[in-house]
């Protein structure tokens, strides 16, 4: 059976924590170049110690800081680095994606760097499947700030693991997830809303209601900011889906 294999590169949300790197995940099915799933401060170098990051194709949800700005880094690597990448790398993301990378990688606020030379972009279409890496990837429209996407991402063999993203409460949070053998779901806050502002983000209450709606198979939370206490938001989650529940951190590898 072809396996697909999530190793979790990044998770800490908004920000970086203690020996933490923000949001990144590496997707692996045998014989099939790797994809890492947003590529946020630190990614690169947890990157390096499983793959060559010359070969990876590299999906965006979004694009916030904390989701995709190690990928100036890797253009550097592959510009730069002693052994030359061969032909360009795929990038999946929003449609601003390579104006918005641009700018972060240019020499100087007037100035746009033109990563066409590096990377073969294309944008998320709602209901529009890509397949990289073995995988069939299909976006959800998700409630967030910018352009934001929820993943669903279906391996050789027919499991099934939906990332959410960054996201609010929205009806695309049960439907990417419907049915999934994996549910990979935000979880920035408490449910207090004392203590966080409506929206833009899952409390672990919601990201256990989702799970529970969408009838998934296992809980995985991420993106738990460094000021959040993950026993909380896991205490929340399991208050309401009774289903296995994980609070992800650096280096852990799951199989579906």
């Amino acid at each position: 059976m072809c396996f697909m294999r999530l190793t979790i590169l990044g998770c800490s949300g908004s920000v970086g924590g203690p020996r933490a790197a923000c949001s990144g995940y590496l997707l692996e099915v045998d014989g099939q170049d790797p994809v890492v799933m947003d590529f946020g401060p630190g990614v690169l170098g947890e990157l390096q110690q499983r793959v060559d990051p010359n070969t990876v194709t590299v999906m965006l949800s979004h694009l916030h800081a904390d989701h995709c700005l190690d990928v100036p880094s890797l253009l550097v690597w592959r510009r730069y680095h002693p052994e030359p990448a061969v032909g360009r790398a795929r990038l999946i993301g929003p449609a601003d994606t390579p104006e918005r990378l641009g700018r972060a990688s240019a020499e100087s606020a007037a100035m746009l760097d033109d990563i066409s030379d590096t990377f073969d972009f294309s944008a998320w279409a709602e209901g529009e499947d890509h397949v990289v890496g073995g995988l069939t990837v299909r976006p959800f429209r998700m409630f967030h700030p910018p352009e934001s996407h929820g993943l669903r991402i279906t391996s050789p063999s027919g499991k099934v693991l939906a990332y959410t993203g960054d996201t609010g409460v929205c009806d695309n949070l049960v439907e990417v997830a419907r049915g999934a053998d994996v549910m990979l779901a935000e979880a920035s806050w408490t449910h207090d809303p004392a203590n966080r502002p409506l929206g833009v983000h899952l409390s672990g209450v919601e990201a256990g209601q989702a799970a529970a709606d969408a009838g998934v198979g296992r809980l995985l939370l991420t993106h738990i900011p460094p000021w959040t206490s993950r026993e909380a938001v896991l205490a929340e989650a399991r208050s309401v889906y009774d289903g296995p529940v994980h609070a992800v951190t650096g280096g852990d590898v799951f199989e579906l």
